[in-house]
């Protein structure tokens, strides 16, 4: 069974295999963990935001088509309980009270490790965390989560060469932030 793919667990759930959904929970859970915690939410709130994205998942697997990467068809969930939580709590207004860099901290992917080898990854989360919203969700997807540009674009609802130019943008404004943390 662990060498079924993500899409062919998927059309057994959506066939009414439940069983396959933990398969695929024990798959992505850190995936989209690491997804919500690194877009500012505390650890707390990203288990739980894992544990609504496989709720999604059921209530929704009727309308999995089995097209496309199930991994981009699962973060354009993510991205849809990322955005409602935000919805309910600025509606409910609560604050975190939680600082980009405290919420960014702990970063151990790719990009850092690059960054770490330089001393740098203080500064490299910082930067991140300065970063607007959106264009921290699109490094993340790409960089952190290495999902190719087609996913991405699917994810966001745009071409492929737009995700590819999303990408670019804010990875330039990271350069930019980095660069102006460095100086100061």
């Amino acid at each position: 069974m662990h060498n079924l793919t993500d899409n062919v667990l998927m059309i057994k759930v959506k066939e009414g295999d439940l069983d396959k959904l933990g398969l695929l929970y024990e798959r992505h859970k850190r995936r989209l963990f690491g997804f919500f915690y690194h877009m500012g939410n505390n650890p707390s709130v990203s288990e739980d935001l894992v544990q609504n994205v496989f709720v999604r998942i059921l209530k929704y697997r009727k309308s999995y088509t089995g097209e496309g990467s199930f991994t981009a068809w699962m973060f354009s969930m993510a991205r849809n309980v990322n955005y409602d939580h935000h919805k309910k709590v600025a509606k409910e207004s609560i604050s975190r009270e939680i600082s980009p860099e405290d919420a960014n901290s702990g970063f151990e992917d790719g990009l850092n490790d690059q960054m770490d080898h330089e001393g740098n990854k203080a500064l490299l989360n910082r930067a991140l965390g300065l970063l607007a919203d959106d264009k921290r969700e699109v490094l993340l997807l790409s960089k952190y989560r290495e999902l190719k540009f087609h996913e991405i674009a699917k994810i966001l609802g745009c071409t492929e060469g737009a995700a590819k130019v999303r990408v670019h943008r804010a990875l330039k404004d990271l350069k930019t932030i980095f660069l102006q943390l460095e100086t100061t």
